[in-house]
């Protein structure tokens, strides 16, 4: 006796060898055995052989007209040997029988199983959607296959256009074109960014990595609002001649200086911040704009900006404008440059000149500033500004060797990187110049004074403390964000408050407002300034600020990556200079662009190599190199590797840090990152710029 019977979802015919209560031992056509159980038996049959009786039953379900077999079926469940009767019109042979139960388990969208051997046909609504749900698949299917057919010709289909982004980035993995991305990818072995790449769906590299950041930071899109500034109350017009020092590309200028000779003797240097904390309220349109954003964005050749372009424009300190302003003033003796006193005003500065350190860099140097040489608009007051630098400097190291730390190494190389039309130069300037110094100091005296100003205003603001932590070294000496004053021993300062540049932080704008306050109500300002002590919000911002930050300087690190790869692409390098910062760490000398090789030789830190440079990658941003030659060491005199290797050793060059973002309208942030990383590491850090001129350490 022969069996067709059901297992595990699928029908199987053999021959039954012996039968024990409720189960049959069945011998399969590949001779191996198995137990059925009885109630899994559709049908019993002498002939024809189980294998044959499977060929011919197949062939009979081939041949059956589904449509019909719906309509012969009717609405009631049925048992298929009923069924095949009225639509063979006669009782079922074994293999019909068999051919027809094929038919009904496959086509589960036309009946419904009810039980062994019992089916239902499915309601005629039921079974047009779910005709119409397959023909859309079916369509699906060949459109998909069209799709990959064109990207594996490297041809972007024009309806995958406008899902460029969002295939790469965040891709509705259920949709035929991200279907159709992953098989053409397979097909070619590649990952989907280069076939992108390939297809034209992204121009270039530079823009892969744009868009990765925009597409996760900036989803509506970079374009601003329709917004426009409040009015700016009537001010009183400083008797200075303001001016600034930024790079050439500076367009947010928010600091700037003044200096006068009282009658007398004594010397009182303003300090200048744009304003914008006057035209924009706590709430307003342009404040949810510049939170949601906390912070410019800055990149080689290009940067987003905090406010909108006309909020800027009325607040930067350009040149020949009378412009609104929160102005530091302190007196100094010139004997030996002490602070006297400080005050804080709101007022309108006239700002005469916008220097620019692309112009008076070859022409301010400590030697030029010792002899006097060289003709360059307020040079008396740069000379002055520079002898209290100094002094400001000498102070802050005595109060951080205080703290237990060692002096800030000032000896290293900077890189600048400017882009024009895709091309990349990137430039070479040393750390700790006059004019850096200059900015830095006074900027670091300005946040320091504001922060000291808010704390004893009872005013609640955003500082920077550094120190006194818990833990390893690192965690001690790790950079926070707080809302109540505390020390920055890295600075060598006793409270630290980030005021300086409003046009392009969110937490300047905040402490603007508190020292605003502080200023305009004295004793009472905790009653009436924006944030009120222990006010939730601000601890928020805190939050949301340091989370943006640290994106924001990843991605500008990256870009920095980037464009030191199209560097190498223009200038054909093929052997370079490198300095081995640690292990198997390097860094070009010519640009900063670290690389690590593995298994390379085991040499002193500061060691100069030479290295064959293989390839390099502007997608994912590696690079593969060999070394050529170990330099033997080189005794007496710093060289250049001796300044790399001086970054190792300073770990926490906060100040440069400050400089940086202060001097030229560049964030700290990926300063910062690379301070910590050395803290964390032992790594040696670069130094690199955007637009806008600043350093990245």
């Amino acid at each position: 006796m022969n069996l067709f019977f059901e297992e595990s979802g699928d029908f199987k015919a053999g021959v039954a060898l012996s039968q024990q209560g409720e189960a049959y031992q069945v011998e399969m056509q590949s001779g191996k055995r198995t137990k059925v159980r009885a109630k899994d038996v559709l049908l019993q049959f002498a002939a024809p052989a189980p294998a044959q009786l499977m060929a011919e039953a197949q062939a009979v379900a081939d041949d059956i007209d589904l449509d019909f077999l719906w309509e012969v079926a009717g609405q009631d469940e049925f048992a298929f040997g009923a069924l095949g009767a009225e639509y063979f019109g006669h009782p079922p042979q074994p293999h019909e029988a068999a051919g027809l139960l094929l038919k009904l388990q496959s086509a589960p969208v036309y009946f419904y199983k009810k039980g062994k051997g019992t089916y239902k046909a499915a309601p005629e609504a039921s079974l047009k959607a779910a005709l119409a749900g397959m023909e859309k698949m079916r369509q699906q299917a060949l459109v998909q296959v069209a799709y990959v057919e064109e990207l594996v010709a490297h041809r972007l289909p024009e309806a995958m256009k406008p899902l460029a982004l969002q295939l790469l980035f965040k891709p509705d993995k259920n949709s035929i074109e991200y279907k159709a991305l992953e098989a053409a990818c397979n097909t070619l072995q590649i990952a989907p960014q280069r076939l992108m790449l390939a297809a034209g769906g992204i121009a270039s590299p530079k823009d892969l990595h744009l868009s990765r950041f925009l597409f996760e930071f900036f989803p509506r899109g970079l374009a601003f609002p329709a917004l426009k500034a409040g009015a700016v109350p009537a001010l009183p017009v400083a008797a200075v001649q303001a001016f600034s020092i930024d790079d050439v590309t500076t367009t947010e200028i928010d600091d700037a200086f003044s200096v006068q000779t009282l009658d007398d003797g004594m010397i009182r240097v303003g300090i200048h911040i744009a304003a914008p904390g006057l035209g924009i309220q706590r709430d307003d349109a342009i404040d949810a704009v510049a939170r949601q954003r906390m912070s410019t964005v800055y990149m080689p050749g290009d940067k987003i900006t905090m406010l909108p372009d006309s909020v800027v424009e009325a607040f930067t300190l350009a040149e020949g404008k009378t412009c609104p302003a929160v102005s530091l003033y302190a007196t100094l003796d010139p004997s030996d440059w002490t602070v006297m006193s400080t005050e804080t005003r709101a007022e309108a500065v006239p700002i005469a000149r916008n220097l620019r350190h692309n112009d008076l860099d070859e022409l301010v140097n400590e030697e030029t500033l010792a002899s006097g040489a060289g003709e360059y608009p307020h040079k008396a007051d740069i000379a002055v500004l520079w002898q209290w630098a100094l002094v400001l400097e000498k102070g802050r190291m005595a109060k951080r060797e205080s703290f237990g730390l060692r002096p800030e190494q000032n000896n290293r190389v900077d890189f600048n990187f400017y882009v024009d039309d895709d091309v990349v130069t990137i430039t070479r300037r040393r750390r700790g110049a006059p004019l850096d110094k200059i900015v830095a100091e006074l900027m670091i005296f300005a946040n320091s004074s504001w922060g000291k100003l808010m704390h004893e205003h009872g005013v609640p603001g955003v500082y920077r403390s550094q120190g006194g932590g818990s833990g390893g070294w690192a965690a001690k000496m790790q950079v926070r964000m707080v809302t109540h004053a505390a020390p920055h021993q890295g600075l060598g300062v006793d409270q630290y408050a980030w005021s300086t540049s409003p046009l392009r932080r969110y937490p300047d704008l905040v402490n603007q407002w508190q020292i605003l306050a502080c200023v305009g109500h004295g004793v009472t300002a905790p009653l009436v300034a924006p944030f009120k002590p222990r006010d939730a919000d601000l601890f928020a911002i805190v939050s949301q600020f340091d989370a943006a930050y640290a994106a924001y300087a990843d991605f500008q690190s990256g870009m920095e990556r980037y464009w030191c790869l199209r560097w190498l692409t223009q200038q054909g390098a093929q052997q370079v200079d490198a300095v081995v910062l640690k292990d198997e760490v390097l860094r070009l000398t010519e640009i900063p662009l670290v690389i690590k090789l593995p298994g390379m030789p085991t040499v002193a830190r500061g060691t100069a190599v030479k290295l064959d440079l293989l390839r390099w990658d502007e997608v994912d941003l590696t690079v593969e190199a060999r070394i050529l030659e170990i330099a033997a060491s080189v005794q007496g005199g710093e060289t250049l590797a001796d300044a790399v290797v001086d970054e190792e050793d300073d770990a926490a060059p906060e100040a440069l840090v400050e400089a940086a973002a202060e001097m030229a309208g560049q964030p700290a942030a990926g300063i910062a990152a690379a301070a910590a990383e050395a803290v964390d590491t032992g790594l040696a850090t670069t130094a690199a710029s955007g637009p806008d001129g600043a350093e990245l350490v």
